[in-house]
């Protein structure tokens, strides 16, 4: 099934992403969480991979796997970074060939000691290029971009930004997942400024239950999201008890995606981060479309 697919007026789409585990010991623990997840029936499973492409065999061992032992639709995620157009063609036939569904096209983050992203030569320097390659040599694969809902940090201006995102979508983006963000409002303003830019495809939020507000300030200063100050006082509040930290992340997640949904969002994608017990907390608690 591709992506699109997953969304449309009577089809609530439900997405997680996964990343590579490091030892056989994680990979069992992350297949250990998966069935619980599975029980909510996603609609498709994704999984990054390390900086510089150092994990893709990983990732399409995991997402294989997932679709053998679930039945369930699968994208890998795929990056400009460190490849020549030869080398993505070589990855999308090797996807191909393992039967992965969609492919979750990115320019990617510059490798760790760099602060400007460079491509190699006869490589692509933005990601639109790379999803013109898969529509036009690899039809077979669904497409999902990325969008910024608090602008990239290296965009020049959030209307640049817009513009970029237009340029993958045009290029045969066929979904839009959303980096992750802890205020409503900054989705809601990106989706409207999205619709006057004339994007038209599903605009899907990103979400990340915080289960520890250490490892979530890391991954929000990775990717310029804001945690809002009253969220991040509470989530300190509790910074000797795990457990109750645990239980503010999974209370505001629970209220976050309930108004998203209220909002009649085509479908939500979580960063599950391999584990189970936030996501399946927030999916039991809200209501979702029928």
């Amino acid at each position: 099934m591709k992506v699109s697919q997953a969304y449309g007026p009577d089809t609530f789409g439900l997405s997680y992403e996964l990343f590579p585990p490091k030892s056989p010991e994680s990979e069992e623990e992350l297949f250990r969480h998966l069935p619980d997840l599975m029980a909510f029936e996603p609609s498709f499973v994704t999984c990054t991979y390390g900086a510089g492409g150092s994990t893709r065999d990983k990732t399409l061992d995991i997402v294989c796997r997932v679709k053998r032992e679930f039945g369930c639709p699968v994208a890998s995620h795929l990056t400009c970074v460190g490849s020549t157009a030869d080398q993505l063609r070589d990855y999308l036939r090797e996807a191909h060939h393992r039967d992965v569904d969609n492919i979750v096209a990115l320019r990617g983050d510059p490798p760790k000691g760099q602060t400007a992203f460079t491509a190699v030569a006869g490589g692509f320097a933005y990601a639109n290029d790379l999803v013109g390659l898969i529509r036009r040599e690899f039809p077979q694969f669904g497409i999902a971009v990325a969008g910024y809902p608090e602008t990239h940090q290296e965009a020049t201006s959030p209307a640049a930004d817009l513009e970029n995102l237009k340029r993958k979508v045009d290029s045969g983006g066929a979904v839009v997942i959303t980096q992750l963000f802890y205020d409503n409002s900054d989705f809601f303003r990106f989706r409207e400024r999205c619709e006057k830019a004339g994007i038209r495809v599903p605009i899907v939020p990103g979400v990340l239950p915080v289960t520890n507000l250490a490892q979530v300030k890391r991954i929000a200063s990775m990717c310029g999201a804001k945690l809002p100050e009253r969220f991040a006082a509470a989530l300190a509040s509790h910074d000797s008890r795990p457990e109750d930290q645990f239980e503010v992340g999974v209370d505001f997640a629970t209220v976050q995606v309930q108004a998203l949904l209220d909002a009649q969002v085509p479908g939500v994608h979580f960063y599950v981060l391999n584990k189970s017990q936030a996501t399946c907390r927030v999916l039991r608690a809200v209501t979702r479309p029928a």
